[in-house]
């Protein structure tokens, strides 16, 4: 849904930024044209932050991945970027010793809601699948410890 949403969002956002230019005055067909620029975001290919370290330094980061890495899931190279390696080794983690919520994860790296509801199980924290204040002190407290 929330896919959907995006892709009307920026599909209206083109029609309007075209019906804009065409107000504009014909001056402007005439104008050279320029090289196209490179859209930000593709309607057909949006997609969220490539690095999410939920409020952890680069150290506590890595010793996330070090940890994975220690419990036989591969978080890629160690590096305190927690990427889609990163969690999609933690997804694997999560369904394997059954801390899902919402039913088994997809392992696909997105940090969603239920991704963040099986790390809150895992912690012991309150779970409501939004990585608020609560959530982020457990996981950065978890992660003082040097797993490497």
């Amino acid at each position: 849904m929330r896919v959907s949403l995006t892709r009307t969002l920026v599909s209206a956002a083109v029609v309007i930024g075209i019906s804009a230019g065409s107000l504009a005055g014909a001056s402007a067909g005439f104008a050279a044209s320029q090289p196209t620029a490179k859209p930000a975001a593709r309607a057909q290919g949006v997609s969220v932050l490539a690095v999410n370290n939920l409020g952890l330094n680069t150290t506590q980061a890595k010793h996330w991945q070090c940890w994975l890495r220690g419990w036989g899931f591969n978080p890629g190279t160690i590096d305190g970027q927690l990427g889609t390696s990163s969690w999609k080794a933690a997804q694997s983690f999560f369904n394997y010793y059954g801390e899902y919520v919402d039913g088994r994860l997809v392992v696909d790296g997105v940090v969603g809601t239920s991704t963040i509801k099986a790390l809150q199980n895992w912690l012991g924290v309150g779970i409501d699948g939004v990585a608020g204040s609560q959530t982020r002190a457990a996981f950065a407290s978890f992660n003082n410890t040097n797993y490497c």
